[in-house]
């Protein structure tokens, strides 16, 4: 290699914070000058007669002038247009048949996409799902939604029904409209998180001129896009163009009062069992499971029957068949999948709690904390058969050991359905109370904590269970040192 290479002020090439820096004023090699003809003439010549020495050379074969007025006084290799539609960084701007035309080039280019994940489906449904929610639904175009006038929200609503078939498509679910409304909702509420970007354009637009210092309150397309806001939400979450222009608010807080709207109004349309359901679901950490990685290897993989299985379940939609259990062939299968998930004929209930079993005691394995599977046989003075501990934790607070027996139950359970309809978690409440007073007398004879871990079948856990979790999975991520005799 001949010569050197000489590093020049500034950051360097590869380095992250290059393009924060740069777009303070420019955007990695794109920028727009806007402004009087002559003001723009003159940061033009600015930037040819002093960017050199910075090492910026403008291309201006690249360059392109909007004007109503001739080019006259500008280079000639700069193109020129009278009209005012434009592309700047991925949006459109100009008027509603040119904003409206290249928003649906921009649908039918997603539409190829989407149409690639429908060929991954066949393949492998789990990860068709995870590209699906994480690069192929609403983030692909929100860019769209937070630069365009929320009146343009019906030509984004052709990206939403691209969505939509190819959800149906790549699952084989004919949802219901009740069905994909709840899918539009993101993880927290219960939903798939494939919101809707037309629903969310307002969110967005709102939100892009509130951040930028760019809103004002007598800003016509931002007026518009508050009304559109306010028709989607409840009274007390509406908002002002007058607040927003004063102060920033964020997209993220904008599009929670929406989904918090839709939410309960899925909620006032619903049976009392699709309210339990639905309060269920939308329970803190019920929707880990659609948020992972699929990977084969760490055990977070769904075969494609086991996907669309869950999917419908999740959705509310109708899963029996309209047949009878195939297990206890007694009781005909509910649409909402109570039945399946609760049936104790055939072993599946007990299989379910000894792989949750499992699971627990190998988090607590991994804390060093001292770990004895189904503990308690016979140890009580009465002699009693039941285990008290399906993991007993030697390690425990103060020096005791704790007991930790885990139940399933269903929140959709007759017996409890008039409460968990109108109060999340109260399933998972009422589990862990039976098991304190099944165990507590036999744990304080043995010395034991009892410790009760309830979760309900949507994957709501109990307020033990979260309470005991976060301090074990920290204890897990500790370095752990052992010594051996003569090293270290």
């Amino acid at each position: 290699m001949l010569g050197h290479l000489s590093s020049e002020t500034g950051v360097q090439q590869g380095d992250p914070l290059g393009p924060l820096l740069f777009s303070l004023a420019w955007y990695l090699d794109d920028g727009v000058l806007t402004g009087r003809r002559s003001a723009v003439l003159r940061a033009l010549s600015l930037i040819e007669e002093l960017g050199p020495s910075l090492g910026i050379h403008i291309n201006l074969a690249k360059c392109e002038l909007f004007s109503h007025f001739g080019n006259s006084m500008f280079p000639p290799a700069v193109k020129f247009s009278h009209h005012p539609n434009l592309e700047i960084l991925g949006a459109p701007i100009g008027d509603y048949p040119y904003c409206s035309k290249f928003i649906a080039g921009k649908c039918a280019d997603a539409r190829k996409l989407l149409s690639s994940l429908v060929d991954v489906a066949a393949v492998d449904p789990h990860v068709a799902l995870s590209l699906l929610h994480l690069c192929g639904s609403y983030c692909r175009l929100v860019h769209l939604a937070r630069a365009t006038p929320s009146y343009l929200a019906g030509s984004l609503k052709l990206f939403d029904e691209e969505v939509r078939r190819c959800f149906s498509s790549c699952f084989s679910i004919d949802t219901t409209d009740t069905a994909w409304t709840q899918a539009q909702l993101s993880l927290g509420f219960g939903g798939l998180g494939l919101r809707s970007l037309s629903h969310h354009s307002c969110a967005a637009f709102i939100a892009s001129l509130s951040t930028s210092g760019c809103s004002n309150a007598d800003n016509v397309h931002l007026q518009q896009a508050i009304i559109q806001f306010n028709d989607q939400v409840s009274t007390s979450d509406a908002i002002t163009a007058e607040a927003v222009s004063s102060t920033p608010v964020t997209q993220r807080s904008l599009s929670k009062k929406l989904e918090c709207h839709l939410f309960n109004s899925l909620l006032g349309a619903s049976s009392m069992a699709d309210r339990a359901r639905l309060l269920s679901v939308s329970a803190s950490h019920a929707a880990s499971w659609l948020s992972v990685t699929p990977s084969l290897a760490l055990g977070l993989h769904l075969e494609p029957n086991e996907l669309h299985a869950s999917i419908r379940w999740w959705l509310g939609l109708d899963t029996s068949g309209g047949s009878l259990c195939p297990v206890c062939s007694q009781k005909a299968l509910d649409p909402l999948g109570h039945h399946a998930t609760t049936c104790t004929h055939g072993g599946d209930v007990v299989t379910r709690h000894n792989l949750l079993r499992d699971v627990v005691a190998n988090l607590f394995r991994q804390a060093h904390m001292g770990v004895t599977v189904e503990a308690g046989y016979g140890l009580t003075h009465d002699n009693s058969r039941s285990r008290p501990a399906d993991v007993l934790v030697t390690r425990w607070e103060k020096g005791f050991p704790a007991a930790l027996d885990i139940t399933v139950t269903s929140p959709l359970n007759p017996a409890i359905l008039d409460e968990s309809c109108s109060t999340a978690g109260v399933a998972a409440v009422a589990a862990e109370s039976r098991k304190h007073v099944a165990n507590d007398p036999k744990c304080f004879e043995l010395g034991w904590t009892c410790v009760p871990l309830a979760v309900e079948t949507y994957g709501n856990w109990g307020v033990k269970a979260r309470d005991i979790f976060p301090p074990s999975l920290s204890t897990c991520c500790k370095p752990q040192c052992v010594k051996i005799k003569g090293n270290s």
